[in-house]
């Protein structure tokens, strides 16, 4: 009883601070009757302060005193704010309404001064809890922005689903566009894992459609019928109603299917060699598969790929792959582009401008798009100031390039580049970008005044929380151990990322053991050893792992054939192929997850 007449008194003494600091306009408060609806705080902080010390039952007195740290709250005061909600806590009467929109304030407070997790592990409501439909609502809304910046995708569909339960159908619409596009980057395996939720049914809902869409998009009968299926299972689902634009568009798309594919390669002369693996991957990818009704046929580019596509296109040709070389990708752009209907064709290799056609697909082994990718892992991962450290050259300044503007439009923040060169001066590049030069003059200036027996140990900056390497893999071999010494050993050592090239040929354990802690992107199909591999291995010992990428993106190439179309109607289909988890730009591209893995102890584990 004493702790509770203590809690009312600092209430009080509380707001008669307000009142006394506000006398000046006090005649103009009295006047005024602020409605104690939770709804909208619209009024300033004391209005709601004076009417919390008028009223003479509880409830409204918390109503009001609720209403004034919402309005602390709209005005960026979150220290005043903090202080209502913790004087009144005590004393609050037990109404469930009110001890929610207290915990709403509180997380509201927590995001803004801590974090979103912090947020999170406020905004909890019992499920017993009978909250009007207005509040419920906020909570939905609120917990799925905060899964947002914790970038957890799933838990963010969860709540938006949970969301659509109160809100009128004048909104689900636009609910749903966004619902819709979170799930579409989701690969297969994780809507899998989670579409069985049976807790709730608008959410396993989604997921079972998203599931459906991404597994069947390449046979639209198989669509069909379990788009039929879903819709019996789920009359009432908002999805059931109408179908995502992109999935309608998925079932009216017709594949491709063509049973005289043509293949444009340099088959003779110098860049013969680059395209051999590719060959290989395509001719094993087609006896995988054996069809007798379709055939491949190979047209040499060496003497000219417009001559080239001219002969493919008079014996028939229904589909094309290639051509291979950037300029042969120019060269018959431009024949492309002027023609009203082209035959469908999946370029090996991309342009920096093209102009998008509907049949025109672009398929490459970019190490622009690697980069870019990797800024999506590390956005995921939670980095928040990455450094980068790229080889002075061509490939390095474009890949840093294409990392710093993907890392720009997920954060609106650019990245840090430092540039190295080889040799000796790779050292001096990572000692300037870890801060250890400055901590060296530092020490080398306090000798000179206190003398050469002062001890020191430098010091590595402590603002940046990953590093990722663009640089070849002679370079990794010294990049790796330059940047593990001159971490201080006063700084936690920081998550690094590194490309596939930097991938060294033929790891012994002991390179592999200097490359511990070490994160790296490769295609799925080198990430770990099966009976491809090891056949692929014994069949072409001489390659390396260049080559075999090239033989994959072959070998996926031909894969793709038949599920192009619907993959650019449906951007939301992923296909799981050895070169990465793939999917179609709106402007044909094909675009590139690649996976990732982890050095531990010698040996490289995929995460």
């Amino acid at each position: 009883m004493l702790k509770r007449l203590n809690t009312t008194k600092f209430v009080c003494a509380l707001i008669f601070s307000v009142l006394v600091a506000s006398c000046a306009t006090q005649k103009q408060q009295d006047n005024v009757e602020a409605s104690a609806s939770l709804v909208a705080a619209e009024h300033p902080a004391k209005i709601y302060l004076a009417q919390a010390t008028k009223s003479s039952l509880p409830e409204k007195r918390d109503r009001y005193l609720l209403l004034a740290a919402h309005a602390y709250i709209n005005d960026g005061n979150f220290n005043a704010a903090t202080n209502v909600l913790t004087s009144m806590q005590k004393s609050m009467v037990n109404v469930q309404s009110l001890q929610a929109e207290h915990i709403y304030l509180r997380a509201r407070i927590a995001e803004k001064t801590t974090n979103s997790q912090a947020a999170l592990d406020i905004l909890q409501y019992p499920p017993h809890w009978q909250l009007p439909r207005w509040q419920m609502a906020s909570y939905h809304q609120f917990k799925a922005k905060l899964y947002k910046h914790t970038q957890q995708p799933i838990e963010q569909v969860k709540q938006l689903s949970l969301l659509s339960n109160y809100l009128p159908k004048s909104e689900t619409a636009a609910l749903n566009n966004v619902i819709w596009k979170l799930l579409q980057p989701l690969h297969e395996e994780t809507v899998q894992a989670f579409m069985r939720d049976q807790s709730n049914p608008i959410f396993s809902g989604w997921l079972q459609l998203t599931y459906i869409a991404k597994h069947y998009a390449v046979e639209p009968s198989q669509l069909v019928r379990y788009l039929g299926e879903w819709q019996r299972n789920n009359p009432y689902h908002p999805a059931a109603m109408k179908l995502p634009n992109d999935l309608e568009k998925a079932l009216n798309a017709k594949p491709f299917r063509p049973q005289n594919i043509a293949i444009l390669l340099p088959l003779t002369g110098p860049r013969a060699a680059v395209a051999e693996p590719i060959r290989q991957g395509l001719l094993s990818s087609y006896l995988s598969d054996f069809d007798s009704n379709v055939s491949l046929n190979f047209y040499d580019t060496q003497q000219g790929v417009t001559g080239a596509y001219q002969q493919a296109i008079a014996k028939g040709a229904e589909f094309i792959i290639g051509p291979l070389l950037p300029n042969e990708v120019e060269e018959l752009q431009k024949i492309n582009d002027k023609q009203k209907t082209t035959v469908p064709q999946l370029y090996l290799n991309q342009t920096d401008t093209f102009t998008p056609q509907a049949n025109l697909f672009y398929f490459s082994l970019s190490p622009a798009q690697e980069a870019s990718d990797a800024a999506q892992k590390l956005f995921n991962d939670g980095v928040k100031l990455p450094l980068l450290l790229a080889s002075n050259d061509s490939i390095g300044k474009r890949m840093a390039e294409s990392f710093n503007q993907a890392w720009l439009a997920l954060t609106n923040n650019t990245v840090e580049v430092h540039y190295y060169d080889a040799g000796d001066q790779m050292k001096l590049t990572v000692q300037e970008a870890l801060g250890v030069k400055d901590s060296q003059a530092r020490i080398a200036r306090m000798r000179e005044l206190l003398g050469s027996r002062l001890e020191a140990d430098f010091r590595s900056r402590q603002d940046i929380d990953a590093i990722y390497m663009i640089s070849g893999s002679q370079d990794l071999a010294l990049l790796k151990p330059f940047l593990d010494v001159n971490f201080s050993v006063f700084s936690e050592p920081v998550a690094l990322y590194t490309t596939s090239r930097s991938r060294l040929e033929n790891e012994s354990a002991q390179s592999s053991q200097e490359l511990n802690n070490l994160m790296i992107s490769d295609v799925p199909w080198l990430m770990q050893s099966n009976d491809e591999t090891q056949m692929v291995a014994e069949l072409w010992s001489g390659w390396n792992n260049s080559q075999k990428r090239l033989y994959v993106m072959g070998f996926d190439a031909l894969e793709l054939v038949n599920r192009l179309a619907q993959m650019r109607a449906f951007p939301g289909y992923q296909f799981m192929g050895r070169s990465g988890a793939l999917s179609v730009k709106p402007n044909g591209v094909i675009d590139r997850q690649l996976s990732w893995g982890l050095y531990t102890k010698g040996q490289l584990t995929p995460l």
